[in-house]
């Protein structure tokens, strides 16, 4: 077997035979990877087969009787032998499958659905939505199941599939609670947050990005649910619910082969066997696909089919103009942050002033935990447990101080992107380059075809000086080096054309080289497109190379403001000339260059004013 090799960068990618390993169908792969699996799944779908064609696959007519061949053991004749009533019990058995599955179908739907949804709203949304849904959780898991699976049947005993989906919506407590937590977990990553930035409406995010994270825990849940429901559906008709005699069905069949069983065990063995390999079948295929969804991260994308065509939002309401200066794209007034909950919040940042002119690049620095990031996130509306409690987010004569609460439209229409410091966990991992950058595309141009947003993407990809576009496109994030990943976030960053560009420590995940290079393309970026950067970092090396301006912030209060030239050269306040003093003379493992910003303070950034 040819083994994995690294690139250039270190980065080591699948072999060949590997990749075209992964390219074979998931039946194959099931099959080869997972036979127990695969054998459930043909013993599945041989039982669909015969829930749909049971009545014409049935020797005899299941529920005509012949009291002269009654209670016959099995035989040539009859497989499984007769029941008391002379019926043919293989027969039976096989039409019996029909109503049997309906039902365990319609339960489990209801289950997955009402779990699944009602799990990612409560995980997504937080707040009073998340203790509501929790609340109908607990209730439904502590009510008693029997009782209340009685209750619904006798309600709607003559409407068995709205008893179903009610008994679906019972038993969906546990699944609710388990795809909250999950949720609870995605929603934090990066790249949730990235695609919340790009404009993608909420509903997107869950559907596209959060669903298929929950694909193995759904696989594994729903099996243990179809083997549940099958033993209910099984146990109603025991008692007498559904199924009306003398037309068979598996509960049926036990509830008679149970008065008989001494007499003609046959009857009862053959439905109780059915019902107990269906149960396991579901159990081990639900396994093995669970671990097929979670190799496919690992490799080519298994009967993919084009992203569809994004739907527009609604008309959204504008938003409302103020007064700004002339040369301002970004000012912040007086922004305080809070975090904690109504009446006990503890402010973190307080009075924040902060303007970005329209083509600069300014930066924000100060130590960690100096409220920088969460000024940041304030702009960009994603504060998680947070509240802006005062002062106001103006951008370019817009206020946007509540743009957590602005409509998919409305923040597409900003023009706000945003590089995150952690380029692999701005991505989604499950979904390759090209998709990513392709959803982000249709997203701001509906009318944008695949052909011309695959085009687009790949020249995105050639302007951050990606060294083989193409390739790139159809890899998945695990497969890039740390500085391909940062190259990949930028130009997703640049599909939403954006005005002003917020990157939050983008150099600081990368090694010196790489940190070059991304530095140099930032700059490239910003005076080729005139947009304005954001840029929030602790390393001054980075504020000398790339910023006009900077802001120090310390426990949540700028300290100090200025251009970058009279930072370096006379800092008024004692804390930026702590920080400056505090740069080390020599930074092997960082960076190369700081010690000279030290006696020779922004060459760059001197000259960059002395242009303009």
């Amino acid at each position: 077997m040819t083994a994995p090799v690294p690139d250039a960068t270190g980065t080591f990618f699948p072999s060949p035979e590997s990749a075209a390993r992964r390219a074979r169908p998931v039946l194959f792969q099931l099959a080869r990877r997972r036979p127990l699996a695969f054998v459930a799944l043909l013993y599945l779908v041989a039982l669909l087969v015969v829930a749909v064609a049971g009545p014409l696959l049935a020797p005899y007519d299941p529920i005509a009787g012949d009291l002269t061949s009654a209670l016959q053991g099995p035989s040539a004749e009859h497989w499984l032998g007769t029941d008391q009533l002379g019926r043919d019990t293989f027969s039976r058995l096989l039409v019996g499958t029909g109503p049997t599955m309906m039902y365990t179908v319609q339960v489990v739907s209801a289950a997955l659905i009402s779990g699944i949804v009602l799990g990612m709203t409560a995980g997504f949304a937080g707040g009073r939505i998340d203790a509501l849904i929790m609340s109908l959780s607990d209730l439904l898991m502590s009510l008693p199941g029997m009782v209340m699976l009685l209750v619904a049947l006798t309600l709607f005993q003559d409407e068995m599939p709205i008893a179903m989906l009610c008994i679906g919506v019972l038993i969906s407590g546990f699944l609710m609670r388990v795809i909250r937590a999950n949720t609870l977990s995605f929603r934090q990553e990066t790249f949730i947050e990235a695609a919340a930035v790009s404009g993608l409406p909420t509903t997107l995010v869950l559907v596209r990005h959060i669903l298929p994270r929950q694909l193995g825990t759904v696989l594994v849940q729903g099996s243990l649910l179809t083997g549940m429901a099958l033993l209910l559906v099984t146990g109603v008709a025991y008692l007498g619910f559904g199924t009306e005699p003398p037309y068979p069905s598996w509960g049926l069949m036990i509830g008679d082969g149970a008065q008989i069983f001494g007499t003609q065990p046959a009857l009862m063995v053959a439905s109780g066997i059915a019902i107990a390999i269906t149960v396991m079948a579901t159990a081990l295929l639900g396994e093995g696909l669970r671990d097929l969804s979670i190799e496919r991260w690992s490799g080519r994308r298994i009967g993919g089919r084009a992203p569809r065509r994004l739907p527009r939002d609604g008309a959204a309401a504008p938003i409302p103009s103020v007064a700004q200066a002339p040369d301002a794209l970004l000012s912040v007034e007086g922004l305080e942050i809070s975090y904690g909950r109504p009446g006990d919040m503890h402010r973190v940042v307080h009075g924040v002033d902060l303007v970005v002119p329209r083509g600069a690049t300014v930066g924000l620095v100060g130590e960690s935990g100096s409220g920088k990031t969460a000024t940041a996130r304030a702009i960009l509306g994603i504060l998680r447990g947070g509240a802006i409690t005062g002062g106001r987010i103006v951008l370019d004569g817009a206020d946007i101080t509540g743009i957590h609460d602005f409509t998919s439209a409305q923040r597409a229409a900003l023009g706000i992107g945003y590089i995150a410091q952690e380029p692999h966990l701005s991505l989604d991992p499950t979904w390759r380059v090209g998709a990513q950058l392709i959803e982000c595309l249709r997203r701001h141009d509906p009318a944008l075809t695949r052909q011309a947003a695959r085009a687009r993407a790949v020249e995105l990809l050639e302007a951050v000086r990606m060294r083989d576009p193409e390739e790139t496109f159809d890899k998945y994030p695990h497969e890039l080096s740390g500085g391909m990943a940062q190259r990949v976030a930028i130009a997703r960053a640049l599909c939403t054309q954006p005005r002003l560009l917020i990157a939050d420590e983008p150099t600081t995940a990368l090694d010196v080289t790489v940190q070059a290079e991304v530095l140099d393309l930032l700059r490239e970026l910003q005076e080729r497109t005139g947009m304005a950067v954001l840029i929030i970092t602790h390393d001054w090396g980075v504020v000398a190379d790339l910023c006009t301006a900077a802001v120090v912030m310390r426990e949540g209060r700028v300290r100090e403001a200025a251009s970058v030239e009279r930072l370096f050269t006379a800092p008024e306040d004692a804390y930026t000339a702590t920080l400056l003093a505090a740069t080390p003379a020599s930074m092997p493992s960082r960076r190369a260059r700081p010690s000279r910003y030290a006696v020779e303070p922004s060459r760059r950034a001197i000259e960059k004013e002395a242009s303009r």
